[in-house]
């Protein structure tokens, strides 16, 4: 029976991935990728003989909507000839990835099954490797460029993560890692409303491959646009300090918390 399962192949090779992941992708009928180095892609192809990349999809200087339409339509294609389907992304097949979004929305529309099993993304990494509880004092999470594109406020006593930082204002398809310099100062004079220009924050890379450890950049709000970076860099911004509890409140809370609880 037709089905479709999107899966997140973390990073690190195989070192992150789940044993459900791994066995869907071991059992599928056709199993496609698309992540970041060539040793995840091999160790697919040893897991799953008929595995193939869809890296070949992008075309040098094309709008990458492009590709991603062009990777959604081989993706459903095998459905149709009643086949399983298994298609793997680096990090989390939810998060930013256009080609799984697009295969899902089009392989339901014809009818199919479609299920997304989760997954280790690049923020995951990044809250382990920096010592970070998103949850104290939370944390608000963007995609850089639609940050710049659609302007928002939002609370910056909270961290502010954004995604694919250093590929702020890309649409075009390139090879290289060279980030968009002008996106990044667009970026930094842009968080200049919220936050001083000595400001720390941090980009971050997620390690892809044992035993290289991940980049790590701290640098000042004022040098962003010029610190070392790759197109796919995610900028973490500190939080500002917490405001004052609000005393009332807390008080009620308190009162109705069991005694020895707290």
């Amino acid at each position: 029976m037709s089905r479709l399962t999107l899966v997140g192949a973390g990073y690190r090779v195989a070192g992150q991935v789940t044993p459900e992941t791994h066995a869907v992708m071991a059992s599928a009928d056709v199993l496609l990728y698309l992540v970041t180095d060539p040793a995840t892609g091999g160790w697919l192809r040893s897991l799953n003989p008929g595995a193939s990349s869809l890296h070949d999809s992008y075309r040098e200087g094309e709008d990458g909507a492009v590709a991603a339409r062009r990777m959604a339509e081989r993706i459903v294609a095998p459905l149709r000839e009643g086949r399983t389907v298994c298609a793997a992304f680096s990090g989390h097949p939810a998060v930013l990835v256009h080609p799984a979004r697009l295969a899902a929305e089009q392989a339901r529309a014809e009818g199919f099954a479609v299920s997304m099993l989760p997954a280790i993304s690049c923020e995951d990494c990044l809250f382990a490797e920096l010592g970070i509880d998103p949850a104290v004092p939370g944390r608000v999470l963007f995609d850089a460029t639609d940050f710049l594109l659609r302007p928002r406020d939002f609370d910056a006593t909270a961290a502010l993560v954004l995604l694919q930082a250093g590929a702020v204002g890309l649409r075009d398809y390139r090879g290289g890692r060279e980030p968009n310099r002008e996106g990044l100062r667009v970026l930094a004079e842009t968080l200049r409303r919220w936050y001083p220009a000595e400001h720390q924050v941090v980009l971050y890379e997620a390690g892809t491959l044992p035993p290289f450890e991940p980049t790590i950049v701290r640098v000042s709000l004022a040098d962003l646009g010029e610190a070392p970076a790759s197109v796919v860099s995610t900028l973490y911004v500190a939080p500002l300090p917490l405001g004052p509890i609000d005393e009332e409140r807390a008080a009620r809370l308190r009162a109705t918390v069991p005694a020895g609880a707290a």
